[in-house]
């Protein structure tokens, strides 16, 4: 009886988009376009940051944005990967938003210190 159980919970194909994969799906992509900005703020020195804020803070919200839609993808998972819940996503889209914040944070708080001094 395990064994049918098993089998009937993975009914939805490897392909086929269902609306948890594609919130995780977009989630993660937010989160890896903070996380990417991040990056860049931060790489970026505090002499050549003419534009003030704007990168690190945008960041900070994107990675946000697509850490809490992943975390809400997970919470609401009825099965694991393979289901079409979306967990794999979520999982993604959570990881690349806190990598996001920290980068985006990181950034922001250079940013500040380099405008005290």
């Amino acid at each position: 009886m395990l064994t049918t159980h098993l089998l009937a919970a993975s009914t939805v194909g490897a392909g086929t988009p269902t609306t948890d994969r594609v919130i995780a799906t977009v989630a993660a992509v937010v989160a890896l376009v903070g996380a990417i900005i991040g990056g860049v703020a931060l790489a970026r020195s505090t002499s050549r940051a003419r534009g003030g804020s704007r990168g690190p803070v945008f960041a900070l919200m994107a990675a946000t944005i697509g850490a809490v839609a992943g975390g809400f993808v997970i919470v609401t998972a009825d099965g694991g990967p393979g289901t079409g819940n979306g967990i794999v996503g979520g999982y993604a889209a959570l990881f690349l938003g806190l990598t996001g914040v920290v980068l985006g944070g990181s950034a922001l708080a250079r940013g500040r210190a380099g405008r005290r001094a």
